[in-house]
């Protein structure tokens, strides 16, 4: 039975997104220069994210940094979900995908979502759309996702509602390599290490362009939901992050709804009485909110649209402050309630 099927559930549900800091199986390395982990280190982990995602209680669940289908489905196991509640292309076990051979994910870790509710379509946004693909300083054409968005499509309650996770180039400096992985530039000559953060900063901007047109092409003249959340690596203000949901552009044109993404944290019933605790990943000493969860205009209170509205968005980040040893992840979590009208 599906979580749909029970009629006598209040329509609400916790969405949440969470980091979770290179999650792989054990004794399988996932970067060179990283060990793998022992039997031990594994169950470790495992317990600790559960630890901390039980808490949250969330019915749909969107994860960046996993390496292999079968530690996310070990971890949705563990939170009371089912196997096949796991859903990782990128990171695949089995030996029949088409996108891994059974190998999980290779060179960079993969996103992925844990739901409850029936799933309706999935599908991964590999390519960048050719009207966001730019020129990368040195490289050339930014063609490809680093790291492709998961775009999933579930019934909550009767309800179809689009899912996409994403987990967006980082801010770190993208140093040239040669073929064999070495460093061909040197990474403490200030003026070049200006250059490698503008090319993060450009495939940043271009993996945000490409999830904009994708979402403008779900959202136009439709009243179906989508809900876009992740890893952004950036601020709910930046650039980047708002060439991804244009909130700023309803202020000019209220048309503009229907394409357009809302914070939550924003648009929340209970707005306010989280701001003081809000952060979600300390860069260089300083906390901020680069973990985002956003919302189409059904989920305005106040729209003609709407089918429902954020309750309450809550962050769930204590374990930020514990010693790095003692962290299975170095994310906080964000989490939405959802209620859905009647």
């Amino acid at each position: 039975m599906t979580y749909s099927d029970n009629k006598s559930a209040r329509k609400s549900f916790y969405i949440a997104t969470a980091n979770l800091l290179n999650f792989a199986n054990p004794d399988r390395i996932y970067y060179d220069n990283a060990p793998a982990y022992s039997k031990d280190d594994y169950a470790r982990k495992l317990n600790g994210l559960t630890d901390l995602l039980a808490k949250s209680h969330a019915d749909i669940i969107a994860v960046q940094e996993v390496w292999d289908s079968e530690a996310l489905e070990d971890l949705a196991v563990s939170l009371g979900f089912e196997t096949e509640h796991a859903v990782i292309p990128l990171a695949s076990n089995d030996i029949a995908s088409p996108h891994t051979r059974g190998l999980g994910a290779k060179n960079t870790p993969a996103v992925g979502i844990i739901t409850r509710f029936e799933q309706l379509e999935t599908s991964l946004l590999e390519q960048i759309t050719p009207k966001a693909v730019i020129d990368i300083p040195d490289i050339g054409p930014y063609e490809r996702f680093n790291r492709p968005p998961l775009l999933l499509r579930v019934n909550a309650f009767d309800q179809p509602i689009t899912i996409i996770t994403a987990h967006l180039k980082s801010k770190r400096a993208f140093f040239l390599r040669d073929e064999d992985g070495k460093l061909i530039e040197d990474m403490d000559d200030p003026n070049i290490r200006i250059r490698a953060k503008l090319r993060s900063l450009c495939m940043r901007a271009a993996e945000a362009a490409s999830i904009r047109l994708s979402i403008i092409e779900r959202l136009h003249h439709t009243r179906e939901p989508l809900i876009l959340l992740g890893d952004m690596n950036d601020v709910t203000g930046s650039v980047t992050t708002q060439l991804m949901t244009e909130t700023g552009e309803v202020n000019y044109d209220k048309s503009m709804r229907d394409v357009s993404l809302f914070d939550a944290a924003r648009v929340q019933a209970r707005f306010g009485w989280m701001k003081d605790v809000a952060y979600t990943h300390i860069y260089q000493g300083m906390p901020e909110v680069i973990d985002q969860l956003f919302v189409s205009e059904e989920f305005l209170p106040e729209s003609k649209f709407a089918l429902g509205h954020v309750e309450r968005v809550d962050y769930f980040n204590d374990h930020l402050k514990w010693d790095y040893a003692d962290r299975v992840t170095d994310h906080g979590i964000i989490r939405a309630k959802i209620k859905l009208n009647d």
